[in-house]
């Protein structure tokens, strides 16, 4: 792949990424927030920063509440609670970057405008060219999508080089690799094999809208967001063509 020349931007094969994250990356067993995994966290959101790549996130409310999951509950209502789990994270991450002099910003898909901004594209592309970093509060704002449907669709809104899927895995797998040692690693692999062979990268919505979009997807392991702008063997890429 490529590097992205772009003026800032120092040694990066993107300019401008939106980066998921699940909420276990601000968690830890002890706490559901927890300062010291924030903290390394937006240490890692800082240095990719520094080289002059433009950022928006989506977090994940999982270390919270995660709305598919939430037995005997009705639907609707268990999304909504995980938005606002999601909503939390991102306060908490807005607070921990700032403290770390990253410049940052907040939009919810649902108003709440007591605790950050409204979403808005227009907004969001100028935040992201002053150097702010973006971070996206409640999904897409609608039940029955995931936060790595509303990533797909806010890095379609952003105009975003690549959608960045931070794992708990380092790549996507034939199958998993924690229960099958024979399971085949894929440093490259189509849109459709993923959904083909049901790989489970991320969900068949954010799959397709990627590829209508023709936004290339990177899958790798959380402890590599700094790694991932400046070496191309890292994780997955997930692409038009094989």
């Amino acid at each position: 792949m490529p590097v992205i020349s772009s003026k800032g931007v120092k040694n990066s094969m993107y300019r401008r990424v939106l980066l998921k994250i699940s909420g276990e990356a601000l968690s830890s067993e002890q706490s559901v927030i927890c300062r010291e995994t924030v903290l390394d966290t937006v240490k890692k959101i800082k240095a990719v920063r520094d080289m002059g790549v433009q950022i928006g996130i989506v977090v994940g409310g999982g270390n919270i509440m995660r709305g598919r999951s939430a037995a005997g509950m009705e639907r609707n209502r268990a999304d909504h609670m995980g938005m606002l789990a999601t909503a939390i994270n991102a306060l908490a991450l807005q607070d921990a970057l700032e403290q770390a002099g990253v410049p940052c910003e907040v939009q919810s898909a649902v108003d709440m405008d007591r605790f950050c901004e409204p979403f808005s594209a227009r907004a969001a592309r100028r935040a992201l060219e002053e150097g702010r970093v973006v971070v996206f509060a409640c999904g897409s704002g609608c039940p029955f999508f995931s936060t790595d449907t509303a990533a797909a669709l806010r890095a379609a809104e952003i105009g975003a080089d690549a959608l960045l899927l931070a794992k708990n895995i380092d790549a996507v797998y034939s199958a998993d690799p924690k229960t099958d040692p024979s399971a085949v690693r894929y440093r490259r692999i189509s849109y459709d094999r993923v959904v083909a062979e049901n790989l489970r990268a991320t969900d068949l919505t954010a799959i397709t809208l990627c590829k209508e979009q023709k936004i290339p997807i990177r899958a790798f392991a959380l402890d590599q967001i700094e790694q991932i702008f400046t070496d191309d063997s890292i994780g997955t890429h997930i692409v038009e063509h094989e």
